[in-house]
């Protein structure tokens, strides 16, 4: 088998219950609303047990974001010109990198997921590290997220996140053996997410995922 992008099987029922209304193409009132779901949530500090490390200039917001050569983050999408939307999506594309760094160190204690994710996006992180480790499965390959979209809060402390995925060159390697879990090109290679980034408190340019929400085996992604 291939290893999913992120496994679907560890998303919250709350999550899952909000992305069928969103994205399910039934009737839904709320999708011509200008309110973000989530979008009240505060930011909260990241643990101590999860400090980030003291700041370098080689490192975004002081933390290591490195992962290994064969795994591969590509966000192809463009840089919006809203200055909070820039840095929103910057940090969403941080919120991915620090998961898979989690994935790559076998711990979901890493420094840059508690500082890029809060609450249910904390939550979430967590879980989908969790579900490789105890799978014993470590990735490979390249992840391509592209046809992101922005939407800001009223507040100017919340933007939405919606953008697609796809894992169809991206697969899952046993640590102990080094296997790669290849399969065939599929439907189930497309996701489509919702996060909901939120405006760290303290500072000018940190985002954090509070709320994940994703579509998964998404024809729109195609």
């Amino acid at each position: 088998m291939k290893r999913r992008t992120l496994p679907t099987a560890a998303a919250f029922a709350t999550a899952a219950a909000l992305l069928l209304t969103a994205c399910g193409g039934g009737d839904d009132s709320s999708t011509g609303s200008d309110e973000i779901a989530g979008a009240g949530q505060e930011s909260e500090q990241p643990s101590n047990s999860a400090e980030p490390a003291a700041p370098q200039e080689d490192k975004p917001d002081g933390v290591d974001l490195s992962l290994p050569a064969d795994m591969n983050l590509v966000f192809d999408w463009d840089k919006p010109e809203d200055k909070n939307e820039a840095a929103a999506i910057e940090d969403a594309a941080n919120f991915f990198r620090a998961i898979y760094r989690g994935v790559d160190k076998r711990t979901a204690k890493e420094a840059a997921i508690a500082t890029y994710s809060t609450g249910e996006g904390l939550h979430y992180a967590k879980t989908q590290v969790n579900a490789w480790i105890d799978g014993g499965w470590t990735a490979t390959g390249t992840l391509r997220h592209y046809n992101a979209t922005t939407r800001s809060a009223d507040s100017g402390t919340s933007v939405e996140i919606a953008f697609c995925a796809d894992a169809g060159k991206f697969f899952g390697k046993e640590v102990k053996t080094g296997k790669v879990l290849t399969t065939e090109p599929s439907i189930e290679d497309f996701d489509y997410y919702k996060i909901i980034m939120v405006k760290f408190p303290t500072s000018d340019t940190l985002w954090q995922a509070s709320k994940v929400f994703v579509e998964t085996k998404a024809a729109k992604c195609q």
